[in-house]
């Protein structure tokens, strides 16, 4: 997947405002892969929505979505359990881990799909990411902040053409902020993969070739 097209989309909630005022939000435009693009948006502009479109869980907006010029909404289950293993990562916004599990065994889950990453390797993340400690530890009794970082190894866990970071560093100090930036960085220059941020406020500190105002 070399380029992720939008053609005219707009939520189907917001179908009935008379303006909306948006970069992003019925325009036509395109994510290329190999580059860096910061979506900022205020709460409720339908941020996590976005990432939930091109992630194709949901499908409740107007307009068109394609992948190298192909509509997704055409994809079959089949083609989407591929998209999502070999060519799409999501860090979403809620996590999304299981909360019975340690914090190794959220990554192993998803490692184990796609043998992306070696045990040294992902040690190697949670070292990085000063969670070595919490290794074995159940993600339930973990802070948000901490989850998010588990979240994050998981994430990368998995070969990506595109990887969407919804909110990545909400719970976050500025020192693991750091690390996290500079990891996906290191990630995504080995893939030549594009990257897609989401931020209300609270960034990635990264050089983006492009920020849209959602």
């Amino acid at each position: 997947m070399d380029v992720i097209h939008l053609q005219q989309v707009l939520p189907q909630v917001f179908a009935e405002y008379n303006t909306i005022s948006s970069d992003i939000w019925h325009h036509d435009l395109y994510f290329q892969r190999g580059k860096r693009y910061l979506l900022e948006a205020a709460s409720g502009t339908g941020k996590s929505s976005l990432c939930a479109y091109i992630y194709g869980y949901r499908d409740d907006y107007q307009g068109i979505i394609n992948f190298d010029e192909q509509n997704i909404k055409s994809l079959r289950p089949k083609e989407w359990d591929c998209i999502r293993r070999m060519s799409l990562s999501l860090l979403f916004q809620d996590l999304r881990l299981f909360p019975e599990l340690t914090a190794l065994e959220n990554v192993q889950l998803k490692n184990r799909l796609t043998r992306h990453k070696s045990k040294k390797q992902i040690l190697q993340l949670f070292e990085a990411l000063g969670l070595s400690d919490k290794l074995h530890q159940k993600v339930q009794t973990l802070s948000f902040g901490q989850q998010q970082r588990v979240a994050f190894i998981r994430c990368l866990c998995q070969p990506f053409q595109f990887i969407l970071l919804d909110e990545p560093v909400s719970h976050l100090d500025a020192a693991n902020a750091q690390v996290m930036a500079q990891l996906l960085l290191e990630e995504a220059q080995a893939q030549q993969a594009g990257v897609l941020v989401t931020s209300i406020g609270k960034h990635l500190e990264m050089d983006y070739d492009l920020v849209f105002n959602l």
